[in-house]
């Protein structure tokens, strides 16, 4: 058994510090060291996106990851979109009412990605969007519903 480091970061706004072996990759870390399970693991070859968390403000793919890169950062996590009342952040919201998600499991990473998108493009066309979003797979959706509720949410972002 590897010597374990001591891992320390900004999660979701707050600080956090937990060990870590240093092959330990940031998706467990994420789901078991610090209990958010929010972050979902799928192909663990960082194909399908359902495990993209942003990370000192880029999205990257947390099973293709280790925890002690994270060191210092600043993490955010799907839990991270929640308001601190616990209301849903206003993607979030589009998601459910433009019916962006059907069975959920990619729906994390595809939020997360889609955070990206709308902070560093708030102007993204429907095309950005689907560029945006294409490197997260999703086998319900269809996708089209995904790029209506961010175009909804990038012309109303606070409704």
């Amino acid at each position: 058994m590897s010597e374990k480091l001591l891992v320390s970061l900004e999660v979701n706004g707050e600080v956090v510090e937990h060990e870590a072996e240093p092959r330990t990759l940031l998706s467990t870390f994420i789901r078991d060291g610090l209990g958010l399970t929010g972050t979902h693991v799928g192909c663990e070859h960082g194909i399908c996106g359902a495990c993209t968390v942003i990370l000192n403000g880029v999205t990257v793919r947390s099973c293709l990851t280790f925890a002690v890169q994270a060191n210092g950062g600043k993490l955010k996590t799907v839990e991270g979109l929640l308001r601190r009342d616990g209301s849903l952040h206003p993607l979030q919201k589009k998601f459910a009412e433009h019916h962006a998600l059907q069975c959920g499991f990619c729906t994390p990473g595809m939020l997360m990605t889609c955070e990206e998108i709308c902070h560093n493009k708030p102007a993204a066309t429907r095309e950005d969007i689907r560029e945006g979003i294409s490197g997260n797979l999703c086998r319900c959706t269809g996708y089209q519903t995904i790029v209506n509720a961010v175009a909804d949410y990038l012309e109303n972002p606070h409704g």
